[in-house]
């Protein structure tokens, strides 16, 4: 069967129920960064204790599982905080931008050395509503004993309500993308739709606007980054 008529097949099936009254349809401006966040019935603002920024929108259902999962690791003695949830493809343009001014090579070269840990804007999982960054962002801290600790919590729970982490190089299964992230968590129950929308929705003429977009073919940024994620399990 062509892509095309994947895609035709996709598009009759692209409702999914959320919740007994709520339905969503995935949109390609969804999973390119298009959409506003706070504007969307589908979404809602993470507040204090659960993040310190006024600006963390998540998906209702990720929002409702990862308060939960935040208030069970209260009990055990952790304390999860959302630094990142979802980013726009406005936001996630400065700040590949900003590291593309500084980086060095070629544009192949730049592009490569930016996605060890930074997604090329109408790539990012943090666009979808369904993944965000928690507690620190520097590998370093992860590896002190508090952050070995909460990670070691995190992998023996998160399943529990619907998390895996997408960036785990810590097995023979994920062979491309990027570099293992501890802190980046995703709700597997709607990215896993999210991931195979973007499958059918999501060409790379789509991947434009920015700095560098002409490097996505290059290094493959779908099929080695988009797609390059640990499968939960």
């Amino acid at each position: 069967m062509t892509k095309s008529l994947f895609i035709l097949a996709f598009l009759t099936l692209e409702l999914f129920p959320l919740n007994s009254n709520e339905v969503w349809t995935i949109r390609k401006d969804d999973l390119i960064g298009l959409n506003k966040p706070e504007r969307e019935l589908t979404f809602t603002r993470l507040k204090s204790p659960y993040t310190g920024r006024e600006d963390s929108y998540l998906r209702k259902e990720v929002a409702n599982a990862f308060m939960e999962m935040a208030d069970a690791a209260n009990k055990d003695g952790f304390r999860l905080s959302v630094l990142s949830a979802t980013r726009n493809f406005k936001y996630q343009k400065g700040i590949w931008e900003r590291k593309w001014k500084a980086a060095k090579g070629t544009d192949t070269e730049k592009a490569l050395y930016i996605l060890q840990y930074s997604s090329m804007p109408g790539t990012s999982r943090h666009h979808w509503g369904t993944d965000f960054d928690i507690n620190s962002l520097e590998p370093s801290w992860w590896e002190t004993a508090e952050g070995k600790k909460l990670y070691t919590w995190l992998k023996a729970n998160a399943k529990r309500f619907g998390f895996f982490q997408p960036y785990d190089k810590e097995n023979n299964e994920r062979l491309s993308g990027y570099r293992d992230e501890k802190w980046h968590w995703s709700y597997f129950p709607l990215s896993n739709k999210m991931t195979l929308a973007y499958n059918f929705l999501v060409d790379y003429e789509d991947i434009t606007g920015f700095e560098g977009s002409e490097s996505a073919t290059t290094v493959q940024i779908i099929e080695k980054y988009v797609n390059g994620i640990f499968p939960a399990q």
